[in-house]
């Protein structure tokens, strides 16, 4: 009998369409728990992802209006994707038996810690409590309000609590309401104002669920106790909350947690501040017990059923802390394209013509993502697409600035802003940093400068026939911009200061792709043929064969050197070879055990990682070579834990690397050991980009998130930015530049955005 799919079968109809085997592509392997209003499965991916599937009862798929908030739930909850979370993988609100798939986070609930453990202890309830304050100030940024925070719904995960379950979250610019006469959440963790004003309900009724979390984790029962959830709803509403047995140095917090009032609750940036020390003692083993294994088959809750979209208010405020500027590329008549501003210092800039698209050496991205999207930002082509630019009067200067200027003093500090440059049409934006500006393509457009200082358009190099559908960013080499056509099969050189076109080179004999190692472009055909042009003129420096007849992967980091990998032909093993690239001439080539993946060089050593055939990066290797093909110095750092689909960059003393499922890893290659590991739950997100403070990730939902180089910590992360259709999924997520003491990264509604390095609390 073939397996039984939830889609395709008609709810109802099979007796059997109860126990499904599949959710979508996804294999359903044990029952995880119940709730309510369905039935969550532990599955699988096709790449051995781990998954928590909820899979909605037939009732309740039967429900016109159930099915209208359950499809609400799953487009908002691919908006936010964030360290406290367990964020969608995969949905099908649609289906006969809707259903919507979660990364699995292994570890049991608080309300099932505590009843196989007793109370917390006073460390570990100041543990919880930064974790959750921490949880809500980022839930409460997108725009959303929990409603049914509880025991149950925070799962004690390695690396800190998650919340889960956002069935009966809501975010403020809701379309769909509570309904008069309807209570929706948990009596005893529920605020005052949910039972007297439910249409009312704001991030402060948060603030007292988590209160009410806090006194059962310290004492086994709620600070409002009754068999009668009538009796409980009463307490709450007119009662002294009892905090008998809560910790001394606790209780007057979390009294203030339990205000009646919402505006007399702390918020969740007070109670961080009142628990900043905490971080210092946390012990990430505190609450995963020996038989974690045995109590992660057993656990009963149900997975995130979402976050919503961002709420006006939380755009409002996004707003007041950015520059946002909405403008079309134009070519300044007169303009040099320069910028006067105080942007980042030459030597801070990275290499012209370094490679940062995904598939490159430094950020080469592996493993299946989820979805498919079409299409790169598409940049504005004339006047009819987006407004003008503030204070354009039409001449292409703005006022007060030089010619090509930004109108802003060398001295004037900087300001984060965010540009839209699209059509109109949400899309990921393609860019790279060069030259002192932001180089990007997009449908209709076959390359275009924005100022990195204010984000404003300098001159765009609209597509002509055979032009559009780019495959890459624009890279600035030998001076010009160079971008390659996808439909056209060229390579097109373009003036860095108004985007005329200079030179072209057919490519269609290279499959239409180009590598760049400085000013060089490296063409490689089928056979293994790779050509080295001159990127300031066309012209051909050399041919030759390096790998022989193997088609080599480039990979360039600055320098010299480029580096050139191909598979051995018994397929355990790599061959590295070093390559001149102005020259073509085969500087050293060595055999190295593994599938191998350069990633940088320090201190004249390649790093490389390690993958299996199930593309699971196990380890980091160096090495140093002596000139010769059989010598060399070779050395392996393990990881503590494989990382699949991962990827990585280098800066400093350490490899980063980011997996698919959302774990961070920093690798000390000087002491030669892993150094820290932190989840992250944000799933495919893109390839990481490190400075001496931070190392940064691009989220699938538009956010960029720091975390701390020292200690893996998120520190910062911008809003959500993923447009008016939140439920397309972002198929490849570039990974954000890094210059000077600016952040660059582009999002899925079609805008790029900078902010301050140096600053990451404040975006």
């Amino acid at each position: 009998m073939p397996p039984r799919r939830i889609a395709g079968s008609a709810a109802g109809s099979d007796p059997e369409a109860e126990l499904p085997e599949y959710a979508g592509q996804y294999r359903l392997e044990s029952r995880l728990g119940s709730g309510g209003m369905g039935v969550v499965h532990l599955a699988r991916s096709a790449s051995g992802l781990r998954l928590a599937v909820k899979v909605i009862n037939v009732e309740f798929a039967r429900d016109a209006e159930f099915r209208g908030r359950f499809k609400q739930e799953v487009a908002a909850a691919r908006r936010v994707s964030g360290a406290f979370t367990a964020p969608v993988v995969d949905a099908d609100p649609e289906a006969d038996r809707p259903w919507m798939a979660t990364l699995f986070i292994p570890g049991p609930t608080l309300a099932e810690h505590v009843k196989r453990n007793g109370s917390l202890s006073s460390a570990q309830l100041r543990q919880v409590m930064a974790g959750l304050a921490e949880a809500l100030r980022d839930i409460h940024r997108a725009g959303v309000v929990h409603r049914d925070l509880k025991p149950s719904n925070v799962l004690l995960a390695e690396d800190g609590p998650k919340v889960i379950d956002f069935g009966i979250s809501r975010p403020s610019d809701s379309e769909l309401r509570t309904e008069t006469g309807k209570l929706i959440g948990t009596p005893p963790f529920m605020a005052p104002e949910q039972f007297r004003r439910p249409r009312e309900v704001g991030p402060a009724a948060d603030i007292f669920a988590l209160g009410s979390v806090l006194v059962h984790a310290a004492t086994g029962r709620g600070p409002f106790d009754s068999d009668s959830p009538y009796v409980v709803a009463y307490q709450v509403v007119h009662d002294e909350p009892d905090l008998t047995d809560v910790p001394d140095d606790l209780a007057p917090l979390i009294a203030r947690c339990l205000a009646k009032e919402p505006g007399e609750r702390p918020t969740p940036d007070e109670l961080m501040a009142e628990l900043r020390h905490v971080s210092s003692l946390y012990d990430t083993q505190a609450f995963i017990p020996a038989q974690r294994a045995a109590e992660t088959a057993e656990t009963a809750a149900e997975p995130s059923a979402g976050i919503p979209a961002p709420s006006a208010e939380a755009v409002a405020d996004s707003r007041d802390r950015t520059t946002h500027v909405r403008g079309k590329l134009r070519t300044p008549a007169g303009s040099d394209g320069s910028d006067t501003g105080a942007d980042p210092k030459p030597g801070a800039d990275p290499k012209p013509g370094t490679d940062r698209r995904p598939g490159s050496g430094r950020f080469r991205r592996r493993g299946v993502l989820v979805g498919a999207f079409g299409g790169v930002v598409a940049l504005a082509v004339g006047g009819a697409l987006l407004a003008g630019l503030p204070g354009d009067d039409g001449s292409g200067r703005r006022p007060g600035s030089g010619a090509g200027g930004t109108g802003a003093s060398a001295g004037e500090a900087f300001r984060p802003w965010v540009t839209k440059v699209g059509t109109g049409r949400d899309a990921m934006a393609k860019c790279t940093y060069g030259g002192g500006a932001l180089l990007c393509a997009g449908p209709g457009v076959l390359a275009g400068a924005l100022g990195p200082r204010d984000g404003k358009a300098r001159w765009t190099r609209p597509a002509k026939n055979g032009e559009d559908g780019q495959v890459s960013a624009p890279v600035l080499s030998g001076g010009l911009v160079h971008t390659v056509t996808a439909a056209g099969g060229q390579l097109v050189a373009l003036d860095p200061d108004t985007g005329r076109t200079r030179w072209k080179l057919d490519t269609a004999a290279y499959g239409g792709g180009a590598r760049y190692a400085g000013d060089t472009v490296l063409l490689t055909a089928g056979d293994g043929t790779v050509t080295g042009i001159d990127g300031r003129t066309g012209e051909r420096l050399w041919q030759g064969r390096p790998a022989g007849g193997a088609q080599p992967a480039f990979a360039y980091f600055g320098g010299e050197l480029a580096y050139a990998t191909t598979l051995t032909p018994d397929g355990t093993g790599t061959r590295v070879i070093a390559v001149d690239p102005r020259t073509g001439d085969v500087r050293w080539r060595h055999r190295l055990d593994g599938l191998l993946t350069p990633v940088g060089t320090r201190r004249g050593t390649l790093w490389l990682t390690a993958v299996n055939a199930s593309q699971e990066t196990r380890s980091i290797v160096g090495y140093t070579p002596d000139g010769t093909s059989d010598g060399g110095k070779e050395q392996r750092i393990p990881l503590d834990l494989p990382l699949p689909s991962a990827s990585a960059a280098l800066h400093g003393d350490a490899v980063y690397l980011l997996a698919a499922g959302g774990a961070l890893v920093a690798v000390d290659i000087e002491a030669g050991k892993q150094r820290w590991r932190r989840e992250t739950s944000v799933s495919r997100a893109s390839a990481p980009a490190a400075d001496d403070r931070n190392v940064y990730v691009s989220a699938p939902d538009g956010r960029l998130l720091a975390a701390d180089v020292r200690t893996g910590r998120l520190v910062g992360q911008t809003p959500t930015r993923l447009g008016d259709d939140g439920e397309r999924v972002v198929a490849e997520v570039l990974a954000p530049m890094v210059v000077g003491d600016r952040v660059y990264a582009s999002a899925p509604d079609g805008s790029v955005f900078g902010v301050d390095a140096r600053r990451p609390a404040d975006w």
